[in-house]
């Protein structure tokens, strides 16, 4: 597709709108988030309005929200690890914890100089996943920050980069899908070594001689119903960064507009769909998955 066509033109802007309104509203990082692990790998900067993450040899690091949420909506600006990024993850997720615990997954998978980034999402409803969907992105995610959404309600689980949806997970339990509404999550990040299986299939390793692996963070935004310590429901709190948009999310979905600029990504962008691999699932595909012919 050419970089000048009309609807190219239109994502371009939504994504500058959307920067803009987060850099105006968006409270510090050390508010709402805690260094969780990597032994000083993770740093607050400028005063707690960024964030970054390291990977060396002997760790990685991570970062997590200080509340749990129960439905709402996330967004985090991110610029990934420039240059030869081979083996490394960098993600971004809300999960539970516990055996049977639920999940929404950013993961970006990086890559040998020149080659994009794979992002890589998931759902996890009581310990199952296995609910896959890839893509290349229209961007070089390491040049500048770029937001990344999950808006979390109880008919949807929908990923949006720079305000575009990518994906559009449906509450399906009519059919016997699992969806996760039961469970607070909190939000976690991380960087971390996985050359094991992150790029091309573990055949690319990680280069030391590189380390460290940097990301760094700004941004962060929870508008999403607070559950307190103790508590198993929504307390009716919200997060300190709400008020930027209120609880909008918890009757979001992709409408008309949005669902044009969704098919265009998944058209364009997509390089794996669980629903499509039929060799992984020859007794059939799952019940949330159109139906396809064989």
């Amino acid at each position: 597709m050419s970089s000048t066509s009309p609807l190219l033109l239109l994502l371009s802007i939504s994504a500058m709108l959307a920067s803009l309104v987060s850099l105006a509203n968006a409270g510090t990082m050390d508010q709402e988030l805690d260094l969780s692990w990597g032994d000083g790998r993770g740093k607050f900067l400028n005063n707690g309005q960024l964030l970054s993450l390291s990977l060396d040899k002997y760790s990685g690091s991570g970062f997590q929200s200080k509340h749990q949420y129960l439905f709402g909506r996330i967004d985090m600006q991110i610029k990934l690890v420039p240059g030869n990024s081979a083996g490394t993850v960098t993600t971004f997720f809300l999960s539970s914890q516990g055996p049977t615990h639920d999940e929404i997954d950013f993961e970006f998978l990086g890559n040998v100089s020149g080659n994009p980034y794979t992002l890589h999402t998931n759902v996890f409803a009581q310990g199952k996943g296995d609910k896959e969907q890839q893509f290349h992105l229209w961007f070089d995610p390491t040049k500048d920050f770029h937001t990344y959404s999950i808006v979390w309600n109880p008919q949807h689980i929908i990923f949006m980069v720079d305000n575009i949806p990518i994906r559009d997970f449906k509450n399906m339990e009519e059919r016997g899908v699992r969806f996760p509404k039961d469970q607070a999550m909190r939000m976690y990040s991380s960087l971390w070594n996985a050359d094991d299986w992150a790029t091309m299939g573990g055949q690319v390793k990680t280069n030391w001689s590189l380390a460290p692996f940097t990301a760094y963070y700004r941004n962060y935004r929870a508008s999403a119903c607070v559950v307190s310590p103790g508590s198993s429901g929504c307390s009716g709190g919200r997060s300190a960064t709400s008020s930027v948009s209120g609880d909008a999310w918890m009757n979001q979905e992709v409408d008309s507009v949005s669902y044009r600029r969704l098919r265009w990504v998944q058209r364009k962008f997509m390089i794996y769909d669980y629903c499509a691999d039929l060799k992984r699932f020859p007794q059939g595909l799952p019940a949330e998955c159109p139906a396809r012919r064989r």
